[in-house]
């Protein structure tokens, strides 16, 4: 069993998936480790998502709420879910429900040996676009930063929190966590990949396939390798 762990969770009107996602989080946190935290980053949600999660927190002192008052996107959500984040090990996910939360089992035995233990989608259940999309981002990822993860975007990740704290991450964008990855394997941190089921979503919509989203994460992406070719030709 862990000492403990913190449980970080962007969601942006899941109202219909949170309360399942957050009780998950209870059910295996309880099992794996002697104290842990449930962090949910409401990120301007315009439907009931606050509203249930502060109920939930206000009869559960392990779950917290990060709340946004205007969508500020998943950088943001990302990073200040991250900050809050107070013990040793830190697991991420979305508040899709997309997930079987308990497949984290599969990622513990090597959180003492590696840096990053991030999980890959065996089957990824979501509409033909967004595999596209996903399959030609992680194409990019590969032929320019070499980074040898296979589903850069996979919210299925365990950390540890003194590694992910001595890395600064400047992405705005859906490039966060791809930046994220990219500088830990820079800075000579070691990654474990681990095979995850993925399912379809029950309910609500996600937003990661919109032209904005895309378009920021791929004007991140290009001033990053303008600033690495910079500081190279230095």
């Amino acid at each position: 069993m862990m000492d403990e762990i913190s449980f970080v969770i962007p969601a942006y009107n899941e109202a219909e998936n949170i309360d399942s996602v957050i009780r998950a989080c209870k059910s295996i946190a309880e099992c794996i480790s002697r104290r842990y935290e449930i962090i949910v980053v409401n990120d301007g949600s315009t439907d009931r998502t606050r509203e249930i999660v502060e109920h939930i927190v206000a009869e559960d002192k392990n779950v917290l709420l990060v709340h946004h008052e205007k969508n500020r996107g998943i950088a943001y959500a990302t990073r200040n879910g991250l900050a809050a984040a107070r013990y040793q090990h830190i697991f991420y996910s979305d508040g899709d429900g997309q997930f079987d939360l308990s497949e984290i089992h599969k990622l513990l035995p090597y959180r003492r040996d590696f840096d990053f233990v991030v999980g890959y989608r065996t089957n990824r259940c979501d509409p033909i676009h967004r595999r596209i999309n996903a399959f030609l981002y992680n194409k990019i990822m590969h032929w320019f930063f070499h980074l040898p993860v296979r589903d850069v975007d996979c919210a299925f990740k365990l950390m540890k929190k003194k590694s992910l704290s001595s890395l600064t991450i400047h992405s705005n964008s859906a490039f966060y966590l791809a930046e994220l990855l990219i500088r830990a394997v820079q800075s000579g941190m070691t990654i474990h990949e681990v095979p995850v089921h993925h399912y379809p979503r029950r309910f609500g919509q996600s937003s990661g396939s919109s032209m904005r989203v895309i378009t920021r994460a791929l004007g991140d992406l290009f001033l990053f390798l303008f600033k690495q070719k910079r500081d190279d030709e230095k």
